[in-house]
């Protein structure tokens, strides 16, 4: 399995929001007051950011200790061109330069209705500042913009919590501290688990890493996952958004059994870390174990190309994949979703376990696959 560089690159080309003359949104006093625990900030001016000041915007996220990938510009520039959606850069300057930023991107439909996210389709974004006090006027600001234009609410993806904020603690995520070689971890997985790692290897299944060149079997394989879990897919094309925006960075594992497409995941390195925000199995051939090769093989080249963090992604406390990610040696990290709620407006629940959605789920595990390949980008764009 090749290794992957951990720079980034960013996608040039992007469309803003400008800054409106509304005193909420560009607030251009000498003094910006967080309303929640009213602490001044002398000289501080929060407005939206233009395209000329992406590049001061990326220097700002790369020296922030809180960021992570999805806060870099090069996120806007994909949900510009894969979902049209709006994007709103909310930074915070003082004298001295940019001294806090908040991406938001905006979603609006008849079916899901009109809100604010940061970030949607990932884990991870939020508010980041040089202090919390700063942070949490970030996200009054976006508050008011929200209320301004007519969005339900706005949802901030946090890893530390905001006094003050109503918040969801119901999801965590699942991140292993890896050893200095794979032999450590390897010694230190269980005799169960090494024995599931083998089956598969002695059944002939391999295992393979690169680019593009994997994408249309990575996307049959989860395409296919998505549609038995009852879940829209997103289309081909934001994959591929992805890999050309991020060609050192974004990569693709793939388990094939008798040549033939198993298990593939989605990989992407930012910093010291390697995450793996899609995985997909083949149901028929879960028994022979070739997900656990795949996330075996994937450590292994983690470790090999010096990262120190891997990352299983989001799940729920005591669920299936919480227990399949604690089997590794994977320990929970709390995710804070902060909310700003328009008036009378109650805590949104764009969720798989909302029971208004069963119905649905339950109808679309029953698609063919080309149909529901062909339905799911439409539905799932609107969906953080």
């Amino acid at each position: 399995m090749s290794t992957v560089p951990q720079n980034r690159k960013s996608l040039g080309k992007m469309n803003t929001t400008g800054c409106d003359s509304e005193p909420a949104v560009c607030i251009s006093g000498s003094r910006v007051e967080d309303p929640a625990v009213g602490v001044p900030h002398e000289g501080v001016e929060i407005a939206p950011l233009g395209v000329e000041s992406v590049a001061e915007w990326d220097a700002y996220v790369d020296r922030h200790p809180q960021s992570s990938l999805y806060h870099s510009s090069v996120w806007h520039g994909v949900i510009q061109e894969v979902f049209g959606h709006e994007v709103i850069r909310l930074a915070a300057r003082d004298a001295a330069g940019l001294a806090g930023v908040l991406p938001l991107v905006r979603l609006r439909s008849r079916l899901f209705g009109d809100y604010m996210v940061s970030m949607p389709f990932f884990n991870y974004g939020g508010a980041l500042a040089r202090s919390e006090a700063l942070a949490r006027q970030l996200m009054s600001v976006a508050g008011e913009e929200a209320r301004r234009v007519g969005c339900g609410h706005v949802e901030f993806r946090d890893t530390v919590a905001h006094e003050g904020w109503m918040v969801r603690t119901d999801k965590v995520a699942m991140q292993l501290k890896l050893p200095g070689t794979y032999e450590q971890l390897w010694g230190a997985l269980g005799a169960k688990l090494r024995a599931q790692i083998r089956r598969p290897q002695k059944e002939g299944a391999e295992v393979l890493r690169g680019g593009a060149e994997f994408l249309p079997q990575f996307y049959a394989v989860f395409a296919r996952n998505m549609r038995d879990l009852g879940t829209p897919v997103y289309s081909r094309s934001f994959f591929e958004a992805i890999l050309r925006a991020l060609p050192d960075s974004a990569s693709i594992v793939l388990v094939r059994h008798k040549r033939r497409p198993v298990a593939a995941g989605f990989l992407l390195g930012f910093r010291n870390g390697l995450e793996i925000p899609w995985a997909s199995s083949l149901r028929e051939y879960n028994p022979l174990g070739v997900n656990m090769l795949m996330y075996a093989e994937t450590l292994k080249a983690a470790i090999e190309s010096g990262y120190r963090v891997f990352d299983f992604g989001r799940s729920s406390i005591d669920s299936g994949t919480y227990r399949f990610k604690k089997q590794w040696g994977a320990s929970a990290q709390q995710l804070y979703w902060h909310y700003w709620l328009a008036e009378n407006r109650e805590m949104p629940q764009l969720t798989p376990g909302n029971p208004k959605y069963q119905l649905a789920i339950a109808a679309w595990r029953r698609l063919p696959v080309c149909i529901a390949n062909g339905l799911g980008p439409m539905i799932v764009k609107y969906l953080p």
